[in-house]
């Protein structure tokens, strides 16, 4: 029963760890890229936000729009 708790707290994470970070528009926009690099990244303090922009050139143009729109804030 803990095996199955801790496994479905572990497959929902990324999710959470990603809406901490970000708006439900810029989670949409940047859950490919957030999977992709930043899945181990330890959610809080713009952990997130700044491994996706360390990503650069890498990211998808969807999620680069979205993080320029957010640092302008």
């Amino acid at each position: 029963m803990l095996r199955t708790v801790v496994a479905i707290v572990i497959l929902c994470a990324p999710t959470t760890a990603l809406a901490q970070e970000l708006t439900a528009e810029q989670r949409s926009a940047c859950k490919n890229d957030y999977e992709k690099f930043c899945s181990g990244t330890m959610p809080g303090g713009g952990r997130i936000i700044a491994c996706l922009n360390k990503a650069g050139d890498q990211l998808s143009p969807a999620c680069k729009k979205v993080l320029v729109a957010a640092e302008k804030k």
